[in-house]
């Protein structure tokens, strides 16, 4: 079933359009890599699917029952981020407050859900820890388990191992991965394209030339052959 569905969406700020007549469809339990050059419109595109941007043209459904507030975010981190002063129990809770309401307080409910999620990610012998001094690492499975607190369908990531050594890169990728199979639906926005081709089911190529579709049929087009041209020393030929 489609969990989104993009039908001739332009997007843009004001009048200036970025993106137009995008077309594309993630259902349940895919994991869509989103590429393409820096500026084409990839991060705004996820600001529209999290329902902080309107498009400008066009319409992005929501299918079964899911609301743009149920999806879990992993954000790009910015240093003030990075350096935030809070424990790693406290953000990840915080991934709670869609499922507040109207209440100013966690019930046992939701307390229970953030420490669960904090075991899933790793972390929960991290609980009372300073995010400020956590690993780059750390940090992003903090984030990710505050995200799956929002959510049981759809996680977006936004450059999830940017600034990540490779050996916490390759481990994050592998976490990802897992939860892709316990059924979590994956939207990333990425710029290694070698693990795009590796582990995602479909791409989005956004930019001069668009694609939607398979991987295996990426590597063929002609948005693909272009854009992976630069990445074949990284190891893309393998996967070809």
């Amino acid at each position: 079933m489609a969990l989104i569905t993009a039908s001739d969406v332009s997007l843009g700020y004001d009048t200036n359009v970025i993106v137009k007549d995008l077309n594309f469809s993630v259902n349940t339990g895919d994991y869509l890599c989103i590429v393409g050059e820096n500026g084409s419109g990839k991060t705004t595109l996820m600001k529209t699917l999290l329902g902080l941007k309107a498009p400008i043209s066009g319409c992005i459904q929501f299918g079964d029952g899911l609301k743009a507030s149920e999806i879990g975010y992993l954000p790009q981190q910015t240093a003030i981020q990075k350096d935030f002063p809070a424990s790693v129990g406290e953000i990840v809770l915080s991934g709670c407050q869609g499922r507040c309401g109207l209440r100013p307080f966690y019930n046992g409910k939701e307390k229970s859900l953030a420490v669960s999620n904090m075991e899933r990610m790793g972390i929960l012998d991290l609980k009372n820890r300073p995010y400020r001094e956590l690993s780059g690492g750390q940090q992003q499975r903090v984030l990710l388990a505050r995200a799956l607190c929002a959510t049981q369908k759809v996680l977006l990531l936004d450059e999830p191992v940017a600034g990540l050594d490779p050996a916490v890169t390759a481990s994050m990728y592998e976490l990802i991965e897992s939860l892709n199979r316990d059924g979590i639906t994956i939207i990333m926005i990425s710029h290694d394209i070698a693990a795009a081709v590796r582990y995602a089911s479909s791409i989005l190529h956004i930019g001069d030339k668009m694609y939607f579709g398979s991987k295996d049929g990426y590597l063929k087009s002609d948005a693909g052959r272009g854009f992976l041209f630069q990445y074949m020393n990284e190891g893309v030929r393998d996967y070809a």
